[in-house]
């Protein structure tokens, strides 16, 4: 069986037409965005490698709190992107249209914030937020402006997920009521213990512009580039993994958000330098009407583990990788064991009545055919060079983006109210009517 449909030829194809942005286009290229970054770490020039060559789109300014990633994403631009030292100077430049904020999550409010009212459109990292509330503010100021203003959960953009919300939304999976996902590693990298530059000290690191409304510290170069190992700048595993988890869930099932939650979180392992747990599972009960399992551990990474499965009562799909995979259920009642156990005569008339036939097949033994499994890999531009091109395209027309602040508040609300249990080790509930964790 030929279990792989490359997108060009299958109708994954159609999904993939369906979102390729006007960014691309050289035509495109008539009305200039220019951009600012507020901060350059890894994940930001990333963003900044995949879209440098979009028509149109010039990088002109930049800031870090840590000079020898500002160097190095000038560095980006041939040069062209001048530094600065204070992020509001980004702000109150004349020749910057938007920004991309990719710095620690404890500054995301803030910098939104500063930037709408300065004027500017905004591309913010996930989460969006580093608390619940936080999202109830930043909503309030984009309803208050004019600015585009797109999360960047990137895989929303991708022509895989289209297509499974397309299957779901089709009724090919029957009745769904249960997800499971799951991101595990088990590297010091993955658990956010990276390395760090050997030029970095007090003079090239900007520690109080780093610090800024989180709590005091002494001078830490683990906790300025291992950030997300600390609850004082990060929600951990939650806010980096599960906020990709829930924003897919999000999408696919055209859902909001759970309407309880429980969580557990355990710190097993990566002890050094951290205070977030390396383990932590959620149970996500939604009022559609499906239960949500959510896993990650920083201690194993088998392959077969990690994934994306929603399942239903006719079929079920599958993220494995770059693939999308659909299995149709293959469901036959089988009561042989059961009522072979009856007096004979019983079992003999339980089987010649018509009604009982049709429900099993008492010959296990029977040939049958099997259904078709059904597989999708996309190629082409990736979901985040997708995801970023959907900005620039929306900067330039006004229309919608496609992951809005509302989306961003709920998904980044998952991840916090599941923390939340955690620490209480108490189920936690959610206020629909206020869009926040109930009191």
């Amino acid at each position: 069986m030929n279990r792989r449909q490359f997108i060009k030829t299958g109708s994954l194809a159609a999904a993939a037409a369906a979102i390729v942005p006007e960014a691309f286009a050289q035509s495109a290229a008539s009305k200039r965005v220019r951009v600012g970054v507020i901060g350059t770490g890894a994940r930001a020039q990333q963003l900044m490698k995949s879209s440098l060559d979009f028509p149109g789109v010039d990088f002109v300014a930049i800031c870090d709190a840590y000079k020898g990633r500002a160097e190095r994403a000038k560095a980006l631009t041939e040069g062209e992107a001048r530094i600065h030292t204070d992020y509001h100077e980004i702000l109150d430049a004349s020749d910057v249209d938007a920004v991309f904020i990719g710095t620690p999550d404890h500054w995301h409010r803030q910098m939104s914030l500063d930037a709408l009212a300065a004027g500017k459109d905004v591309y913010i990292e996930k989460p969006m937020t580093y608390s619940v509330d936080e999202g109830l503010e930043i909503m309030a100021a984009v309803d208050r402006s004019d600015r585009i203003f797109q999360v960047g959960s990137q895989g929303i953009s991708s022509a895989t997920e289209q297509k499974a919300k397309e299957l779901v939304a089709s009724g090919a999976l029957g009745q769904i009521t249960m997800i499971r996902a799951s991101y595990n590693r088990n590297t010091a990298g993955g658990a956010w213990i990276y390395p760090i530059p050997p030029d970095a000290s007090a003079t090239t690191v900007n520690w109080d512009q780093f610090l800024g409304t989180a709590p005091q510290q002494p001078f830490s170069l683990e906790r300025f580039f291992r950030w997300r190992c600390y609850w004082d700048y990060s929600g951990g595993i939650s806010t980096d993994l599960f906020v990709h988890l829930v924003t897919t869930i999000h999408y696919i099932m055209d859902a909001k958000m759970p309407a309880s939650v429980m969580a557990s979180g355990q710190l097993y392992r990566w002890k050094s330098s951290r205070d977030v747990p390396d383990t932590v599972n959620a149970i996500l009960v939604y009022p559609e009407g499906f239960t949500v399992n959510l896993s990650s551990t920083f201690n194993n990474q088998a392959s077969s583990e990690s994934g994306f499965e929603i399942l239903g009562t006719k079929g079920s799909i599958a993220f494995r990788g770059g693939s999308l995979v659909f299995t149709p259920e293959n469901v036959h009642e089988d009561n042989r064991w059961v009522v072979e156990s009856w007096e004979e005569d019983l079992a003999r008339a339980y089987y010649d009545d018509p009604n009982n036939q049709a429900k099993e097949t008492p010959d296990t033994w029977a040939p049958q055919m099997m259904p078709k499994v059904r597989s999708w890999d996309e190629w082409g531009n990736n979901a985040t060079r997708v995801h970023l091109a959907h900005f620039v395209d929306s900067v330039r027309s006004r229309k919608p983006p496609v992951e809005d602040a509302l989306t961003g508040h709920r998904a980044a609300s998952c991840a916090h109210i599941i923390n939340e249990s955690l620490k209480r080790e108490a189920p936690v509930h959610w206020d629909f009517m206020k869009e926040r964790l109930k009191t």
